[in-house]
């Protein structure tokens, strides 16, 4: 192997002992493969751009936090049966004939499962997994967005994605959000904010799909506040209070029994 070939199997194995452990001390890392602990800080820094963790004083962690939500596998467990219901109640606003955006949340996600029963449409999107969903799918017209791939994501994001979604108008755009904190919704890197804000733009309709446990959880980077969209999707295990405020803000409502 060269020297990039190491350091890469190197970052493998150090996200794959993350991954499955919760949790790993630098040190260990530096005395396991032999390294400095520069060198393995270097490595931690690489992947928690990715996505793949979070650095904490003396190692690196998967526990979400402000700056990271989980992998991909651990988003699509958490809520699923609530997000299911989302998925379906935001699929009777789908007009055949439509043009529309999705983002590379796992909510949406479940939505674009349902995308045939309202074909035909154009879905514009930057989520691999939708992508290859819908790929073969009959009376769907797909358009790839790409950009910067981020791996713990499986998504495309960053600057050459956002330019990607400037250059087509879209009749409606489904997403969904980390957190939601005093009317406001957050993200955790700002490459996924940087891209929502674009597909906000290019989107004659914006509707947010959100599941109740978003509005308890805390994101770094702003992305707009409630009112900015046309339509917020929750399900009703919002706490009273939680959706007096949504619908004081001003924002249209559909509010969803959850599972």
């Amino acid at each position: 192997m060269d020297r990039t070939d190491i350091r890469e199997d190197r970052r493998r194995q150090i996200r794959e002992a993350v991954v499955s452990g919760g949790f790993v001390r630098a040190s260990e890392l530096a005395e396991q493969f032999g390294v400095s602990l520069m060198t393995v800080h270097r490595d931690l820094d690489a992947l928690q751009a990715q996505g793949w963790l979070r650095k904490v004083r003396g190692g690196a962690t998967t526990l979400p936090s402000a700056q990271f939500h989980g992998s991909v596998s651990e988003r699509m467990t958490s809520m699923a049966r609530t997000k299911q219901a989302l998925a379906r109640a935001a699929a009777t606003l789908l007009v055949p004939g439509q043009t529309v955006l999705v983002d590379d949340s796992t909510t949406c996600l479940m939505l674009t499962h349902r995308f045939a029963d309202h074909a035909p449409l154009t879905v514009i999107t930057n989520s691999l997994p939708a992508i290859t969903t819908l790929a073969k799918e009959p009376g769907i017209s797909l358009i790839a967005l790409g950009g910067t791939y981020f791996p713990a994501y499986d998504a495309f994001m960053g600057l050459h994605t956002a330019d990607s979604v400037r250059a087509f108008r879209a009749d409606v755009l489904f997403l969904s959000t980390t957190a939601v904190t005093n009317g406001r919704c957050y993200h955790t890197s700002p490459e996924t904010t940087q891209v929502k804000r674009a597909m906000m733009e290019s989107a004659a309709r914006t509707v947010l799909v959100v599941d109740h446990t978003k509005f308890a959880k805390e994101g770094l980077y702003a992305l707009a506040p409630l009112d900015a969209f046309d339509l917020v999707v929750v399900d009703d295990g919002l706490p009273g209070e939680e959706l007096r405020a949504l619908r004081q803000s001003g924002a249209d409502v559909m509010l969803v029994p959850h599972m």
